[in-house]
Order: structure tokens, then C-alpha cells, then sequence
């Protein structure tokens, strides 16, 4: 990214730093730079850790121990919400914010050059925030009651179809990590398991006689879904190759703790390319593949929606997109008046 001249970043800072003459004195003391951990600078209005603020270790603490977020979801809410609190210069400055800087603030990310989607998580963390200091007395009206989101173009999932899924399960036993492999892929397409649902896995959460498995989901929800037939032979061998206690992981790392999310990523992108698969193949593309595939065979949104772990079946209701792109291929080729001449 292009550094931006001195007058462009003069424009993106926070409320009381913009015009010299009427700065106050606490703004004239910040410090245009803050030196980071290891040497490094971040430039006011950047996304990276600050000075703490006590109504935002407030609100993270709420997060964790009442909402229960995941430590992933609480990252990104401190890393989105630190941005903020740079942005405005303090705790003081977060209480009397206005909506017309809230939006000053989400065009300087963008401008930036933070994407439509991430700007839109940005607000959403700012919006939960706000409501969170107006359910507890703090602030009198949120400011971000009335700030839209720049629009994202929405893009549809890239799925696999079922033969592309097919060849990428059926990864050989007897190679190295074969057996591992083969279970992972075929738990990841049979039951359209979250990355981080799959890695923190432990074989206490499998019943393969029954062919269930109880998932931990978003906001420590649990779920049980069913497991394929094929993925329980695959589970049941990888099992009785090592024998794990219950209380192990189903896809253990070094020292018995979770295999890493990113060591299964860049397993997949191998084992994507060995099966002659050429697309950017990732654990998610497996999980809208299954959700695809339910789908166009059930027709049952809601159902998929259970499966997936979805709260709001908005999140769900994309793939009825793909669904409708399968239905316009199958007019396309059997209705007589839809049949384009060859």
C-alpha cells in the first residue's frame, strides 16, 4: 500500500485533532507517532494495539465471560474496537463521539484501503459496543444508531461439485498421513464442519457407532450433526491406527495439542493439487460444497441452516443462489424452448 502524503493523513484523524488552531491541549500533546513493541511505528489511525482503555477491557471482559465468544471473536473485536479508540484519542473522546465522526472514521479506513466487507466488521464491532455502553447507563443515544456500512458486493461461494468433492476425500490410505488425511477431508464433507470446529475435535465429541458428532460452535454453541457413512470407516481406521484416548484430539499436532488451522489449510492445497484438483481449494470450500450439495438434493433451507450452525437463516439463504444456478442449468438443458442451437 502507497504511503499517503502528510495532508491526506492529517485528514483521517480522529475528533480534535484536525485544525491546528483549534486543538486542544490534549490533543496537542499526543504524539503523532507511537512507538510499538519491537521497534515498530504505528501513525495515528492505523488498526493496531494502542493505549488500553478501561471502557474497552470492559467491554471485551463482557464478551468473554458472558457472551462467551471464541478467542478468535474476541481478537477481532479488540483489533477492530483499538482502531476506534486511536482513532478518537481516548475513553473520553469513545463517550462523545457523534454519528457524523463515526462516519468520518469508517471513510478514513476505507480510504485506507480497508475493503467494503472489513469496514462493514468494523462497524458492527463499533455498533455492539455503543450498545453495550447505552444498556449500561454510559451514553444517552448511540452513535451509530444511524451510520450505514459502505455496501459490499455479495459473491456467491465457490463450491466443488460432487465428483470435484468426490476425488478430493478419496486421498490414498497407505500414503504418508494417508489415514489422517482421508479422515479429515471425508469429516470436513460429511458434516460441513467449521475449520476450527474440525481442529478442536476430540474423539470424546464422536459416537461413529451412531454416526453423530457433538459440535462446538460460534459462541461455544453446541450442535450435534450426523457423520457420513464413508467418513466413519475413514474416522474409525485413523482411530484404531494410533489409539487416542477420548480425551484426545481427533487431528492432533506436535505434543498432542490441536493440529494448527493453518497446517490443515496448507494440507489441503497440497492434497488438492495431488488429487488433480487446480482450483484454491480450503476447508471452507468443503463446507459450502456440503451445504451446496444438501441443499440442491432436500430443498430444506432450515435444515441445512441447523446443520451449518447458523443463528440467522439470512447467513444460510445464500446458497439458494447456487441451489437457483444448478435449476437454471438443468432448464437450460431440458427445456425445449431454453435449448440453444449448437
Amino acid at each position: 500500500m502507497k504511503r499517503r502524503d502528510r495532508g491526506e493523513q492529517g485528514r483521517d484523524r480522529g475528533p480534535g485533532t484536525g485544525d491546528p488552531g483549534k486543538a486542544t491541549a490534549a490533543s496537542k500533546s499526543k504524539p503523532k507517532q507511537v512507538a510499538q513493541k519491537g521497534g515498530a511505528v504505528a501513525f495515528p489511525g492505523s488498526p493496531v494495539p494502542g493505549p488500553r482503555s478501561r471502557l474497552l477491557d470492559d467491554f471485551l471482559a463482557h464478551l468473554q465471560i458472558e457472551r462467551r465468544v471464541s478467542a478468535h471473536t474476541l481478537d477481532a473485536y479488540r483489533r477492530d474496537l483499538d482502531g476506534l479508540l486511536q482513532w478518537a484519542g481516548g475513553d473520553d473522546a469513545l463517550l462523545a463521539l457523534q454519528a457524523e465522526q463515526l462516519r468520518a472514521f469508517t471513510a478514513a479506513e476505507h480510504r485506507r484501503g480497508l475493503s467494503p466487507k472489513s469496514v462493514q466488521r468494523r462497524l458492527s464491532a463499533c455498533r455492539s459496543f455503543y450498545d453495550w455502553l447505552l444498556r449500561n447507563g454510559r451514553i444517552a443515544a448511540s452513535p451509530a444508531a444511524g451510520v450505514r456500512a459502505p455496501k459490499a458486493p455479495r459473491k456467491l461461494p465457490q463450491v466443488l461439485d460432487a465428483d470435484e468433492a468426490v476425488r478430493l476425500v478419496e486421498v490414498d490410505p497407505d500414503a504418508p498421513l494417508g489415514l489422517r488425511d482421508r479422515a479429515m477431508l471425508e469429516l470436513f464433507y460429511s458434516s460441513g464442519l467449521r475449520l476450527s470446529e474440525l481442529c478442536l475435535l476430540r474423539w470424546r465429541d464422536l459416537d461413529l457407532g451412531a454416526g453423530l458428532v457433538n459440535v462446538l460452535g460460534k459462541g461455544n454453541k453446541e450442535r450435534i450433526v450426523p457423520v457420513g457413512r464413508h467418513a466413519c470407516q475413514a474416522l474409525l481406521a485413523w482411530k484404531q491406527d494410533g489409539a487416542p484416548t477420548q480425551e484426545a484430539f481427533v487431528f492432533p499436532g506436535r505434543g498432542g495439542g490441536p493440529l494448527s488451522q493453518r497446517a490443515v489449510q496448507l494440507r489441503m492445497k497440497q492434497l488438492a493439487q495431488r488429487q488433480g484438483l487446480f482450483k484454491h481449494v480450503h476447508p471452507h470450500m468443503l463446507r459450502h460444497s456440503f451445504a451446496s450439495h444438501i441443499l440442491e438434493s432436500s430443498g430444506d433451507l432450515r435444515g441445512v441452516q441447523e446443520l451449518l450452525g447458523h443463528a440467522d437463516i439470512a447467513t444460510t439463504q445464500i446458497y439458494t443462489h447456487l441451489d437457483f444456478q444448478h435449476l437454471s442449468k438443468v432448464y437450460d438443458a431440458a427445456h425445449p424452448r431454453a435449448k440453444r442451437k449448437s
